[in-house]
């Protein structure tokens, strides 16, 4: 009686103990956002592929919502989103896109690598993970280890059928995001180099495009 007892007290101590060391995608996803909640402003280097399609840039991010995207790639090209009122400069027309957040239904920018964006995803989509809750390597041959998450739309209404989010295991910070639409499209959002928390001014959120430049106001609802 006393082994049995022993081996129960054992058997039930080391499930307790397996137990403890699973982490669910869902808490783990938290954790993610927790960490970005701690971020006031960031700058990364981003790629951005759709297809052969490739941008290269500087992403700067500061709560609560201001955003500007330098691109390198196309040369001289800008995203810029200001709380109220997102730009794009067109640099290869050129023109110069302009749209009023609230009349575009929006109370955001679209942000996937902020607090915000993670806050929605965690809202819309179902989190679980792509292989498991090890790290593993970035894509086939690369040394840089990343956990990897699959989020799947809970309803039909999303821009993005599904999320693929490659996470740093010991920072949190996103490392990739590769976003499939309906129809099968893919875009591949690659995060590097960060810098967190340098105080970026809000002056980095104003942005005068150039002047000769074509512009078109609230460009989403234009007649085609």
């Amino acid at each position: 009686m006393k082994k049995i007892l022993a081996l129960t007290v054992f058997l039930l101590a080391s499930a307790a103990a397996f137990s403890q060391s699973i982490l669910t995608a869902a808490a783990f996803f938290q954790n993610v956002s927790a960490e970005y909640g701690k971020i006031n402003d960031y700058e990364a280097d981003l790629t951005l592929k759709k297809q052969k399609s490739v941008m290269e840039g500087r992403v700067s991010f500061k709560r609560p919502d201001l955003l500007r995207i330098d691109f390198t790639k196309p040369s001289d090209q800008v995203i810029c989103f200001n709380g109220d009122m997102l730009t794009i400069y067109l640099s290869e027309i050129p023109a110069i896109l302009n749209q009023n957040v609230e009349s575009a239904g929006a109370n955001n920018s679209a942000n996937l690598a902020t607090p915000q964006g993670l806050a929605l995803m965690s809202r819309y989509y179902s989190v679980a993970y792509e292989n498991g809750q090890d790290s593993e390597p970035l894509e086939e041959g690369s040394s840089e280890m990343v956990v990897k998450l699959r989020l799947s739309r809970r309803n039909t209404t999303e821009a993005f059928r599904y999320i693929y989010m490659s996470v740093n295991p010991d920072s949190k910070l996103i490392r990739r995001i590769v976003a499939v639409t309906p129809q099968n499209e893919q875009y591949q959002f690659d995060f590097t180099n960060y810098t967190l928390n340098q105080g970026i001014s809000d002056q980095r959120f104003i942005y005068d495009p150039p002047t000769d430049a074509n512009n078109y106001n609230n460009f989403l609802f234009s007649q085609q």
